[in-house]
């Protein structure tokens, strides 16, 4: 079973940051300096989430509010959890996360190798490919549709 919760406590946020040390400062080769950074804190800026599966932390990713819409940052997953359908359960719940602050605008960082993955949940290319530590991105955003009452 799959499951998140939002990181509350130390112990939850220690696991968030092992996966995204594992993911991108050993897999990947991103600086430990670069990878984690201010909005790195408990009760900060950001809202960090572990995505669990079968009661295992599996991966991770966090959300900071910018203007009116929610960024997704620092999503990962855990090699041994990886082709599970689990990156779209890191995605659709940070998406929730988003909506429940009212909002319906969502962008994000993708590596050029993950755009596909990101396409496939509605997310289109806002920027031209460039550097971002030593790998390509490109930005996507979403817009969801807001009901009208006619």
């Amino acid at each position: 079973m799959n499951t998140y919760k939002v990181i509350t406590t130390e112990k939850d946020f220690e696991k968030a940051k092992a996966i995204r040390t594992a993911v991108f400062v050993e897999e990947q080769g991103v600086p430990h300096e670069d990878e984690f950074d201010h909005f790195d804190v408990l009760g900060g800026a950001c809202q960090h989430l572990l995505i669990f599966h079968d009661g295992e932390a599996a991966g991770t990713g966090r959300l900071r509010f910018v203007g009116n819409y929610g960024k997704l940052e620092r999503i990962c997953m855990r090699k041994e959890f990886r082709k599970h359908g689990l990156g779209s359960v890191i995605i659709e719940s940070l998406e929730e996360l988003v909506r429940q602050a009212g909002k319906t605008k969502f962008k994000l960082h993708a590596q050029v190798q993950a755009s596909g993955f990101y396409r496939k949940l509605g997310y289109v290319e806002a920027s031209e490919v460039f550097d971002e530590d030593g790998i390509p991105h490109v930005v996507m955003e979403k817009q969801e549709q807001t009901a009208t009452i006619l």
